[in-house]
């Protein structure tokens, strides 16, 4: 009768095969769960869904109206495939491409793409979610095609010299015409001009408006090389960059009070304290992306 008991090598070679054998059980379940589940829980993909962009917003035709009606001077019209320029040129509204990392999103948009996140107008400022910057991203084509390519000189013969806060003494500003952005930033003066005099310290001396230079970190211009553009009093601005936390991510830090933003929104200026990569100090042109809350959802 053969011995019940396997010799001490025996037992050996055999162990291996038995840890591997019940390493397999979690390992055949883990399976099993992602099978009916549909989720993956053993090798997580490289991007969750939630991290791809291109999509293009439910209301993108109110954008595009948006864009006829503000941009008139350039736009013409569009239909379901192109945006028309008045110059005969066309643009595709969208590259049905829907799956862009945030950094394509910012560097290479269609012109859907510059609405994947409603502005929050009129929203109680606060830390935005990961990558929501309304109006960040930017079709650039489209806006060489209304300001000009200031690295040709194209952007300086079109900018217009504005008094800023002359109750306060504020001294001028230069900013471009088109779009009648100089009409836009004299009214927007107007009003802070009349603010509690606490308040005028967050406007002056202005921090700068037309400078020829792409968005620190990118290679696609900022609004202010088209002279659409004005940052506030650096002093009391706070910048995504300078403030990060543990995990390198922004953290979210403001001290603008909220009616200054909201005479900037009146005259159509949004505000870059509502981006995840935050911009306090900075307001630019962009009346199109001034949608109630209530069109934006």
């Amino acid at each position: 009768m053969p011995s019940p008991f396997v010799p001490m090598s025996s037992r050996a070679s055999w162990a291996p095969f038995n840890f591997g054998v019940a390493m397999l059980k979690p390992f055949a379940l883990l399976c099993v769960l992602q099978l009916f589940l549909g989720v993956s829980v053993l090798f997580p993909a490289v991007s969750r869904a939630d991290e791809l962009y291109g999509s293009p917003p439910k209301n993108t035709k109110e954008y595009l109206d948006r864009l006829v009606r503000y941009y008139s001077g350039t736009i013409s019209s569009y239909d379901d495939d192109f945006l028309y320029l008045k110059n005969g040129t066309k643009f595709h509204i969208s590259d049905h491409r829907t799956d862009k990392t945030f950094q394509e999103l910012l560097e290479r948009p269609d012109i859907a793409n510059m609405f994947y996140a409603p502005y929050p107008m009129g929203a109680i400022p606060k830390q935005p979610d990961k990558n929501v910057d309304p109006g960040r991203v930017r079709f650039e084509p489209l806006f060489i095609a209304m300001y000009g390519n200031c690295k040709n000189n194209e952007v300086f013969k079109n900018l217009q010299h504005i008094n800023w806060l002359p109750k306060h003494d504020g001294g001028s500003v230069t900013i471009t015409r088109i779009n009648g952005v100089d009409r836009a930033l004299e009214e927007v003066s107007r009003d802070l001009d009349e603010l509690p005099n606490d308040l005028i310290k967050y406007l002056k001396p202005t921090a700068g408006t037309y400078n020829c230079r792409v968005v620190a970190g990118t290679n696609y211009m900022s609004m202010h090389g088209y002279g659409a553009a004005l940052d506030i009093n650096s002093k009391y601005s706070s910048y995504w960059r300078w403030v990060l936390n543990d995990q390198g991510e922004p953290k979210w830090k403001n001290q603008i009070p909220i009616q200054i933003v909201r005479i900037f929104e009146k005259h159509g200026f949004i505000w870059g304290g509502y981006w995840y990569h935050y911009d306090t100090m900075h307001f630019e042109y962009r009346p199109e992306l001034l949608v109630p809350a209530e069109s934006a959802e």
